[in-house]
Parts: C-alpha cells; sequence; structure tokens
C-alpha cells in the first residue's frame, strides 16, 4: 500500500520521534537531544540518540537509523504499512482510503515539485543574461553579492509575457501543470494565459524539505501595481503555513536554541549573511497561529523583530493577539523592535552584525507589548480611563489558554497598573528646594522626570546581583547551589538547566561549572559528591552554603519540595538577572532623552523587581510534604 507523504508527514509531526522511542528505550536529556542505550545491540555506554526537531534516530554502534515508521519496523518486525497504521491511530490521523485517484494526485504533486524547480533554474539563468543586468545592480546595491545570489537562488523574471511559458513548453511541461503550479495568470476572459511575474527579481520559496513550492517577486518598474507579488495558493503552496528560509533556518535553530522572524525577504538573507543563519520571514501576510507553530518547533522562545516603524509597531500589536491564547511553558515569544526607521537590512549594512545583536538582546515579552500597546499616547487622566485601560489589560489576557500563565499574566498587568497610577515611591527634591511628590498634570500624563539615580531604589541601586562580582554570595546563587550539593539527584534533571544559568559572583560560577561537570558521571550521593568538590577546593564556600541553609534545601528535605523550591529559586534568578539588564538600559534611554514613556518604562522595570523580591518565598502548599504547615 502506499501512502501520500503529506500524509506521513502530518504523523511524523503530531509523534515526536522521543515518544516513540520512549517506550522501548529509557532515554535521558542531553541537551537539544536525547541518548539511551542502543535497542538494536548490547552496550552499556549510550550510544543511541535521538533528535525531534530533526525527527530520526541514530545508533552510533550499530549503524542504524531511522524514523518512527522505521524504528517500528526494526524493533517490532513491523510491515510498513501496519507501521504507518499503528502510528496514525496514536495520532489521531484517519487514515483515508488509498485510491486509484489518490496515486494519481501525489504523482501530480511531485510533477509540480519538478516544474517549480525548472521555473527557479530558469529564473536564475536570466539573471545572469543580458536581460539581468538592472536586477544585478539592484541586488548588488543591496550587498548581494554574486555568491549569496547563488547561495538563496535568486532570479530574475523578465518583463516578456510568454518567456517562461514557452521555455517549459519546449521542456514538454504542459499549461495546465504551469497553471497548477501559480506561474500562469488565467481566467475566463484571458484567451491565452501568460507570465504571472514579469520584470521582477525572483526569490524561490521552499518547504521545510527544501524543494521549491512557489516563488516572491520583487517589481523592477517604479510603477509597478504590486512592490512585492507571491505565487497565488496552490496545491503545494499555502502562504500561512509557510516560512520562507525555513529548511535552512532549521539546523541553526537547532544548534543555537533560537529563531528570528523578520519581515521580508532581503531582510532574512542579509541576516543570515551577518551570522543569524536561524532567521525566517512570513510570506507578506501577518504572522499566522500556522506560523507561530512552525517557530514553537523549532524554538520554545523565537523572537519576532520588526521594523523600526509605526507599520513595525502595529505589526507587533497584531502578533501579540495571535500569539497571547496559545502562550505557555515553553511556548514564549520575545519581540525586537528595529531603531526607527531601520529594517534588519539596513541595520546589518549600516552598524553591522554587532548592532543586531543588541537589538535582539533587549527584545521585550509579550507582556511588555501588550502593556505598550495599551498605554503609548493615552490619556488617563480620569478614574474612567484608568478604569478603561484595566479593563481592556485584562480582556486581552482572558483568552489566554494555559490558566497558570493567565494567572501570571493578570498579576503582571495589576502590578504595572500599580506603578503607573499609585503614589511616588519617594519624594524629589523640587526646583525651588522644597520636597514634593511627582505630581500629574491635568492630561494624566507624567510630569518630567526627576534625576536619574533618584529613581533606584537603594535596594535595587546596591544589590548583590548590581553590584555584581563585587559582591558577597548573593542569596539565589546560595540556595541554587546549596540545594544542588544536598541533593545530587537534580543534576539528573537539571543538568542543562544548571549549565545556562548565569552568575555573578565568580567563585559561586566555578563551583556551578564544577557540578555541571559532576553530573557526566552520574553520581547521586551528596557525600561523595561534597567530598569530590573539597578535593577540588571548594571547601571554604562549601562551609559558607552549610551555614546558611533553607530548611528544604537540607538532604532531609522531601523531593518534592526541593524540587519546587529549586525551580521557584531559579525562576527567580533569570527573571531579576533579566530585569536588572533591563533596568539599566531603561536608566541609560532615560538619561538620554527625558520622555514619559522612558519614566514610565523605567517604573515599570522597578514595579516588577519590587513584586519579585515581595514574594520570592511564596510557593502556594510548599513544605506540606516535608512535614512543615502549607503556605
Amino acid at each position: 500500500m502506499k501512502f501520500p507523504p503529506s500524509l506521513l508527514d502530518e504523523i511524523r509531526a503530531r509523534l515526536p520521534v522521543s515518544a516513540v522511542v520512549g517506550r522501548r528505550v529509557k532515554l535521558r536529556k542531553q541537551g537539544r537531544e536525547w541518548r539511551g542505550l542502543s535497542p538494536f545491540q548490547a552496550e552499556k555506554t549510550p550510544s543511541f540518540y535521538v533528535n525531534d526537531q530533526k525527527g530520526f534516530y541514530h545508533c552510533f554502534s550499530s549503524g542504524q537509523h531511522g524514523d518512527i515508521f522505521r524504528f517500528l519496523m526494526e524493533t517490532e518486525g513491523l510491515p510498513f504499512p501496519e507501521a504507518v497504521e499503528r502510528l496514525a491511530g496514536e495520532a489521531g490521523v484517519e487514515l483515508p482510503k488509498v485510491t486509484s485517484e489518490d496515486l494519481r494526485r501525489e504523482e501530480a504533486r511531485a510533477s509540480l515539485h519538478e516544474v517549480l524547480a525548472l521555473a527557479a533554474k530558469f529564473f536564475e539563468g536570466r539573471l545572469h543574461a543580458r536581460e539581468g543586468a538592472a536586477a544585478r545592480g539592484y541586488l548588488a546595491d543591496r550587498g548581494l553579492t554574486p555568491a549569496i545570489q547563488a547561495e538563496f537562488g535568486l532570479g530574475f523574471a523578465p518583463n516578456e509575457k510568454f518567456a517562461l511559458r514557452d521555455h517549459l513548453a519546449g521542456k514538454g511541461v504542459g499549461r495546465d501543470a504551469m497553471i497548477e503550479a501559480g506561474l500562469l495568470i488565467h481566467g475566463e476572459d484571458i484567451q491565452v494565459p501568460y507570465d504571472r511575474f514579469r520584470e521582477r527579481v525572483m526569490f524561490p520559496i521552499h518547504d521545510a524539505r527544501g524543494r521549491v513550492i512557489a516563488f516572491g517577486g520583487r517589481a523592477m518598474a517604479r510603477d509597478a501595481q504590486a512592490k512585492y507579488l507571491n505565487s497565488p495558493e496552490t496545491t503545494l503552496f499555502h502562504k500561512g503555513s509557510c516560512l520562507y528560509n525555513h529548511h535552512r533556518a532549521r539546523e541553526a535553530a537547532h544548534r543555537t536554541g533560537s529563531v528570528i522572524a523578520v519581515e521580508g525577504y532581503v531582510d532574512v538573507i542579509m541576516m543570515s549573511v551577518a551570522g543569524f543563519a536561524h532567521t525566517v520571514a512570513p510570506l507578506g501576510t501577518a504572522l499566522t497561529e500556522d506560523q507561530l507553530g512552525l517557530l514553537w518547533r523549532m524554538s520554545e522562545e523565537p523572537t519576532l523583530c520588526f521594523d523600526g516603524d509605526k507599520a513595525g509597531r502595529r505589526a507587533a500589536y497584531r502578533a501579540l493577539d495571535v500569539a497571547l491564547p496559545h502562550v505557555g511553558v515553553g511556548k514564549a515569544l520575545t519581540v525586537a523592535l528595529l531603531p526607527e526607521g531601520q529594517d534588519p537590512d539596513e541595520l546589518v549594512r549600516s552598524a553591522g552584525a554587532g548592532a543586531v545583536a543588541d537589538v535582539l538582546r533587549a527584545a521585550r515579552p509579550l507582556s511588555d507589548i501588550l502593556w505598550m500597546r495599551e498605554t503609548e499616547g493615552g490619556d488617563f487622566a480620569t478614574p474612567e480611563k484608568r478604569a478603561a485601560l484595566e479593563r481592556r489589560l485584562m480582556e486581552a489576557v482572558a483568552p489566554i489558554q494555559d490558566e497558570t500563565v493567565r494567572r501570571h499574566y493578570q498579576a503582571d498587568m495589576q502590578a504595572r497598573l500599580r506603578a503607573f497610577f499609585g503614589p511616588p515611591a519617594r519624594a524629589f527634591p523640587a526646583r525651588g528646594g522644597e520636597a514634593r511628590g511627582r505630581p500629574r498634570p491635568r492630561d494624566g500624563r507624567p510630569a518630567p522626570a526627576p534625576p536619574i539615580a533618584s529613581l533606584v531604589t537603594p535596594g535595587v541601586r546596591d544589590g548583590a546581583l548590581a553590584r555584581g562580582s563585587r559582591a558577597g554570595l548573593p542569596g539565589r546563587e546560595a540556595l541554587i547551589l546549596a540545594v544542588v550539593v544536598g541533593h545530587p539527584a537534580l543534576l539528573e534533571r537539571h543538568c542543562e538547566a544548571l549549565a545556562e544559568v548565569e552568575f555573578d559572583n565568580p567563585d559561586a560560577d566555578r563551583l556551578r561549572r564544577a557540578l555541571v561537570d559532576c553530573a557526566a558521571e552520574g553520581s547521586r550521593d551528596s557525600a561523595a559528591l561534597v567530598a569530590r568538590l573539597e578535593g577540588a577546593g571548594f571547601s571554604r564556600l562549601l562551609q559558607r552554603l552549610a551555614a546558611d541553609m533553607h530548611w528544604w534545601t537540607r538532604p532531609d528535605a522531601a523531593e518534592s519540595d526541593v524540587e519546587r523550591g529549586f525551580a521557584h529559586v531559579l525562576t527567580l534568578h533569570r527573571g531579576m538577572r533579566t530585569l536588572h539588564r533591563e533596568l539599566k538600559l531603561a536608566t541609560a534611554a532615560l538619561e538620554r532623552d527625558f520622555t514619559d514613556e522612558n519614566f514610565a518604562r523605567l517604573s515599570d522595570i522597578k514595579a516588577q523587581i519590587a513584586l519579585i523580591e515581595g514574594t520570592e518565598a511564596t510557593i502556594d502548599g510548599f513544605g506540606a510534604s516535608s512535614g512543615r504547615s502549607a503556605r
């Protein structure tokens, strides 16, 4: 029985390889892959790897390699049709009855791929012919060298109505196939179908497997009706379900753990050339749910990078509405806004990769984008207008399907509202010397901001995280280390998290790295771990940790409490580091430009820091498993 490739792809998309293999092989997470003992031959050292993003397993000891269907065939002796039927049932995919018509349809799809590949070669050839001189000049002006043009398969559609049609006809391609591939314009009132793309720089669009499925064309003529023109919807191409450069970005996204979405074809290419190979773009539309799903398959926290103008902000706000209902643990999103008037292509050419990296590092979470959208240019002078703002914020987060995440968004918005409308945190000296609060004029907007130093509370300005390596052992860093030393089993479950967390104190960071190294040995005995660390010169630091242990970091604490405490303090630590980085940026921004928006941003960050510092010990039900009264 022959199954359509599209059906097999859908089953693969719904069933991670680790889920299928994990029923037979005990797998352990290692980085972005899974590792275990070979199911094909006896071994003591794991050499069997599973990669969910790439959709395969590989056994180094036996050389076996394949997908979920091959795994069932090799380990259970199933024939291919039976393996497909079983996995389709698990994935909830209904198997259609494969008819001769289905087979003809799949053959037609395959032939369409061949037609589009021939068209791509035609466009490439015309770019380098005499008629492509102007297009080559345009690309050179955009910084796209011949090598880059070749790498991305760029081409040129000549200003002739039948150039592509006649070329493909000479290759034996029928008119109906050209129409089905979206290459010709046709209709009842058009007696002779003609080329859709004329006098345009051509960008081939590929599916995830690297096959050409459509084209995007950039007009060379200034008076063209559409600056960019995409292929129409076809059997192969649904623009709301595809990403430009998806097939190239997959490997880089897997390697870096991140993916960047920009707005245009040239933006993607220049970002890739600048070292950000994990960059993709929607295809001339606002970001769709399907495209967002593709991004989340590539990374748990994609970054949307929008142009630094009003249109870019509007795009960010539209993406916010698409993403919010679906955010959750492992499904976050950040937004990077470029400098005013620039897109990624221009920023790469004018300031280089370092400037792009700075923009990406300053990417804002969705909660910031929501707050920006609802407060930008607003008038909040009256209680009614402030109530309207609160209602809009609560209505915006209400569609979030994950109940826990929704609750945290609601709490975050309430904290921002209190900081925005509440009384000032402290008084400032007025110009005349008298102490006064920060009044709000009748239009409801904040008055000019006071000196920067007075906006940073002593706890934030002088805290351990702000002092960095000059400080003593910061409390959260000490807690993270103490609980891992007391409970080495955490190393097995959270080695990757410990390897990625950032510490300010240099002694603490050296101990953190030593613990990551110990994780490779798989030791679960605390005494043996302490002995090894003491032998490595950490005796004094371990004594400091032991002297300031919390009840839940001690070896006799219940594992469930240890797990919750560790996750809680790790989350707080990451959040505070991010906030302090944002605090520095916001402070610098206010020093450069005393605007209401910059003051509100700084106040908002302070409020978030205060909120975290005030709730560090709050974990629902914490301590019950260890015999302590639940909180």
